[in-house]
C-alpha cells in the first residue's frame, strides 16, 4: 500500500531524472566528451548518494511552504508535479521540478485553504532569479580562470583535451550529488509529513524513515536518466549555445558549486559564523542555474552565439509549468477526495 501511494513521487522522481540530468551532463555529451551511456551511469550512483546523505536541508524548508499531511495529498501533489514534467519532457523542454511541485502544493494549500507561507516562498521564488545569475557568474569566472591556465601552461592540445575529459567526469560526479542533495526534496519532501517507516538497519549505517524515502526517489531518479534524458541532454548540450570542451567543463561545475552553496548547512552555518546573511536551504532548479551558465558563457563570447529563440521555448516552460502544476493539483484533489 505504501509503494501504491509513493508511486507519484516516484513518476516525478523519473521525471525529474530524464529532464535534469541534462543539466549534469548535458554540456559534456552535447560536446561529445563524455558517452551518454557513461554519463547516465555517473549521475545515476551519484543522486543516490546525495539524496541519502544530504537531502534533509532543502526538504525541510520545501514542508514549510504547505504542509501537505495526507497521504492520499501528498500522492495528489506529487503526481500534478510530474504531469507537468513530463508534460515539458515530452517537447524537450528543460523544465524546472521546483517550479511544479512548488506550483502543486500552492494548489493545495487553496484546496485544503490553507496559507501559503509567504516568506518560504519569497525565498524559494528568489532564487530563480539568484540561482542563473550566480550559475552565470560563476561560469564566467571559472571559464577566464580555465583559459588563463590554458594559455600559461605548457600542456600539449591533446593532453589538455584528456584533463578536460577527467575534469568533465569529476564535476559532473559532484553535480550529481548535489542534485540529489538539492532536489530530492521536490521528489519526496512532501511524502515526509506524512510517512512514518521504521528505521531499516543495513549494519553498516541505518537508515531513517526520510532517508528511506529519499532512497526510493534516488532510485527513481536514477531510472530516469538511464532511459529518458538523452534527448534533453542534446537540447541543453548543443541547441542554445555551442559549447567548447572547456565551456562544458564550467558550466556544469558552476551548476554544481550553486546548489551545493543551497544544500549544505555547514557552509551555511560557516557563513552565519563569519556575520553574513544566512543562505537559505532550498531547492533550486538546477534548470535554471545551468541555463544560466550557459547563457554567462554565450554572453562572455558574444550575444550573437545565443540562441534565443529556444531560449524562449524555455521560458515559456518556465512560467507555464507551476501554473499547469497549480491547477492541475487543485482540481485532481477533489476527485481523490471523493473516491
Amino acid at each position: 500500500m505504501i509503494i501504491l501511494f509513493l508511486t507519484s513521487g516516484l513518476l516525478l522522481g523519473w521525471s525529474l531524472g530524464a529532464n535534469d540530468a541534462s543539466n549534469i551532463f548535458g554540456t559534456a555529451v552535447g560536446s561529445k566528451m563524455i558517452s551518454f551511456r557513461k554519463a547516465a551511469i555517473i549521475a545515476s550512483v551519484f543522486v543516490i548518494l546525495g539524496a541519502v546523505v544530504q537531502g534533509s536541508g532543502a526538504t525541510d524548508t520545501l514542508g514549510k511552504l504547505g504542509s501537505v499531511n495526507t497521504i492520499g495529498g501528498s500522492f495528489t501533489v506529487a503526481l500534478a508535479a510530474a504531469i507537468a514534467v513530463y508534460t515539458m519532457t515530452k517537447f524537450s523542454i528543460p523544465v524546472s521540478t521546483t517550479q511544479a511541485i512548488v506550483g502543486s502544493i500552492i494548489g493545495w494549500n487553496l484546496f485544503t485553504r490553507n496559507p501559503t507561507d509567504g516568506r518560504t516562498l519569497s525565498e524559494i521564488v528568489t532564487t530563480w532569479v539568484t540561482g542563473p545569475v550566480l550559475g552565470a557568474i560563476f561560469a564566467i569566472l571559472l571559464y577566464i580562470l580555465i583559459r588563463h591556465i590554458k594559455k600559461h601552461a605548457s600542456i600539449h592540445l591533446f593532453r589538455f583535451e584528456s584533463y578536460v575529459r577527467t575534469g568533465l567526469i569529476l564535476v559532473g560526479a559532484f553535480g550529481a550529488y548535489t542534485l540529489g542533495a538539492n532536489n530530492i526534496a521536490n521528489v519526496m519532501g512532501v511524502f515526509v509529513p506524512s510517512f512514518n517507516l521504521h528505521e531499516l538497519d543495513l549494519g553498516i549505517i541505518t537508515l531513517s524513515s526520510s532517508q528511506q524515502l529519499f532512497l526510493l526517489g534516488g532510485l527513481a531518479i536514477a531510472t530516469g536518466i538511464i532511459t529518458y534524458s538523452n534527448r534533453v541532454m542534446q537540447v541543453v548540450g548543443n541547441n542554445i549555445v555551442e559549447l567548447s570542451s572547456e565551456s562544458a567543463l564550467v558550466v556544469v561545475l558552476s551548476q554544481a558549486l550553486v546548489l551545493f552553496i543551497f544544500s549544505s548547512s555547514a557552509f551555511s552555518s560557516f557563513i552565519q559564523d563569519l556575520g553574513l546573511p544566512r543562505i537559505p536551504m532550498v531547492p533550486v532548479s538546477s534548470t535554471q542555474v545551468i541555463i544560466g551558465g550557459v547563457i554567462g558563457i554565450g554572453l562572455f563570447k558574444g550575444a550573437r552565439n545565443i540562441n534565443f529563440r529556444i531560449l524562449g521555448d524555455i521560458a515559456k516552460g518556465w512560467i507555464a509549468t507551476p501554473v499547469f502544476a497549480g491547477i492541475l493539483s487543485f482540481f485532481s484533489l477533489f476527485f481523490v477526495k471523493n473516491i
